[in-house]
């Protein structure tokens, strides 16, 4: 598949906002352009909306939220949610060049991200008339039951890494408990998120039950999150913006659910099956070139095992091959030169440090001299104090560090602020599950590691990973409160 000759349908370009339904113009007529990772080229361009599109979609979705989608039963929401995620599969492969020229992934993996989004919507559309309340014993004479109803309007802020997938675990969700959306997705990644909502349209999804307001996060982004019109507030990216979100939520006292990264470890035990870990260990650190936040970016081997790992990384890692979206090698291009030049930096510090390269992938040589481009690397043994084990590198880098015994595995596990996802090799079982649940993180892999995967399964963090939980019927939840009913009939 050429991804050059791939024809987008218009809204997948559009330069405007979606509000109500329909494109319109940005408050301010202002747009930002769309450049390819994987060349440095701009091939099209997005709108730079602002606080005055933000105010505009808010009440778009109050009165969604009043009108027809608020009257709609779980049932009816659902079905449209099944459509859509029908339309997302017949739709497959031009959301999928789409996706890879947009974030400049290889082609299977946006391949992979689509069939991720279009399950999101299906799973969600069943999920939807199936969250059932409780009924609770009480004094005589009274009978009380418990529902989940929704906040009303949330407001939505995804990341570049994962548009598509992102678009699907959050507002799938959302819309699947009765809210009405706003959607600020990231400026550098954004084209996969404007072409879904149409498909939402598409499917049925009534006027104003779904917004997207693209633009910068310093002013759409920031005007989502403190918008008095908000009712709970999701969010994916840096600690360090995530915190500013919960202040502008707690400035109008709601919730929020908060993603925001990791420094996850994979344990290698002594006997631990190295054929089934290493090309795990490898894909882990390079899915869509390390920007992930579930990485296994931190590789702990027990001593004895060490210079075995070693000796096969030195041996395997130099086959790693960055390359052009169509290609489909092993990862592709960096976002965007401000991430090159941040992964260049923890590279450069580490060698300076006289940290040891333990081996190194390549650059495809035919790929464009403009793209962000820079080969997988591997590191060790990594000091337990430097940045490179301690700092969330978000680039294809993996730290190799040793631990001596069972004890020092889970002490080095969780020795970070991060908490998101771990993995556990080993073939004594009972060792496995006994150090899987000392490690404080959301989600735990043994002899297996899903980097965050499966659409059924609650995913979200500790420690500065965030906190609330998405995917799986736990995201449901984040997206309702419980309301309370008790009925005196004596």
């Amino acid at each position: 598949m050429n991804l050059q000759s791939q024809n987008p349908s218009p809204a997948a370009v559009s330069d405007g906002v979606f509000i109500d339904n329909e494109w319109r113009a940005s408050a301010s007529g202002a747009t930002l352009d769309v450049v390819a990772p994987a060349t440095g080229e701009v091939f099209t361009r997005i709108a730079a909306g602002n606080a005055d599109d933000i105010a505009a979609a808010v009440a778009a979705a109050r009165r969604a939220r009043e009108a027809d989608w608020g009257q709609m039963t779980a049932t009816q929401r659902g079905r449209i949610l099944t459509r859509a995620a029908e339309i997302v599969n017949r739709c497959h492969d031009q959301l999928a060049a789409l996706e890879a020229r947009d974030t400049g992934k290889p082609l299977s993996q946006a391949q992979a991200d689509i069939a991720a989004t279009a399950r999101y919507l299906e799973f969600y559309g069943g999920a939807a008339d199936k969250l059932h309340g409780d009924t609770i014993p009480f004094l005589p004479g009274h009978f009380v039951t418990t529902e989940y109803v929704p906040f009303g309007v949330t407001g939505h802020i995804i990341p570049w890494n994962y548009p598509a997938q992102m678009f699907g675990r959050t507002i799938a969700a959302s819309l699947a408990m009765g809210n009405a959306c706003v959607l600020k997705p990231a400026e550098d990644a954004c084209l996969t998120p404007l072409r879904l909502c149409e498909i939402l349209r598409e499917a049925g999804l009534p006027a104003g039950a779904l917004n997207c307001v693209p633009g910068r996060g310093d002013q759409a982004g920031a005007a989502l999150a403190a918008h008095p019109g908000v009712d709970f507030l999701s969010f994916t990216g840096s600690p360090e913006i995530g915190a500013a979100v919960q202040v502008a939520a707690a400035q109008n006292h709601v919730g929020c659910t908060l993603e925001l990264g990791g420094k996850s470890p994979q344990i290698l035990f002594e006997d631990a099956d190295l054929d089934r870990a290493l090309p795990v260990v490898m894909k882990a650190i390079t899915q869509n070139a390390g920007q992930t936040c579930s990485a296994g970016a931190r590789l702990l081997v027990q001593e004895s095992l060490l210079a075995t790992v070693t000796q096969r990384l030195r041996a395997e890692f130099p086959g790693l091959t960055a390359a052009d979206p169509e290609s489909d090698r092993d990862l592709g291009p960096l976002i965007n030169p401000r991430q090159l030049d941040r992964v260049r930096r923890f590279c450069a510090q580490a060698d300076a440090d006289g940290i040891p390269l333990i081996a190194e992938g390549r650059i495809d040589p035919g790929v464009a001299t403009g793209g962000n481009w820079i080969a997988p690397r591997a590191y060790g043994p990594v000091p337990r104090d430097h940045p490179l084990a301690r700092q969330e590198v978000f680039g294809p880098v993996l730290s190799v560090m040793s631990f001596a015994d069972e004890a020092d595995a889970i002490a080095l596990a969780n020795d970070t602020e991060y908490g998101l996802v771990a993995g556990v090799w080993s073939r004594d079982g009972s060792r496995a599950i006994r150090v899987a649940r000392q490690i404080l993180v959301g989600q735990v892999f043994v002899n297996a590691y899903g980097a965050g995967g499966g659409i059924e399964l609650p995913f979200g963090g500790m420690k500065k990973s965030g906190h609330g939980r998405e995917k799986g019927f736990d995201a449901l939840y984040e997206f309702a409160a419980t309301r309370t009913m008790v009925i005196r009939h004596d």
